[in-house]
């Protein structure tokens, strides 16, 4: 499972949000299920940040979201991403795909 989150920070923030970023990265790189992981810039628009995660399953990432340390170092940061889906399932030869219903209640 892959999450994608972009954020957009004002260019004289860049620096400090870079250092915010890295925390909330390495929180979460601390939890079960965690695979992989980047902090990245757009070459263009250098406002735009992305934080990319790969998680073994979504409920590995899901249980990640509610451990202390990340509700307590990485959500208040999360929050700020820009309000877009973020969760996607990688797309492999020959792997089924998740069926077009949401996962939701409601």
């Amino acid at each position: 499972m892959l999450v994608v989150s972009r954020f957009r920070v004002p260019v004289g923030e860049g620096e400090t949000f870079r250092a915010e970023l890295a925390g909330a990265h390495a929180v979460l790189a601390e939890r079960p299920g965690y695979v992989d992981g980047h902090v990245g810039r757009n070459l263009d628009e250098p406002e735009l940040w992305v934080l990319t995660t790969r998680w073994e399953n979504v409920g590995a990432y899901r249980r990640a979201l509610s451990s202390y340390d990340v509700k307590m170092h990485a959500v208040p940061l999360l929050s700020r991403a820009v309000d877009e889906p973020s969760a996607y399932e990688l797309v492999e030869p020959g792997t089924e795909l998740n069926s077009a219903s949401t996962r939701s209640i409601g």
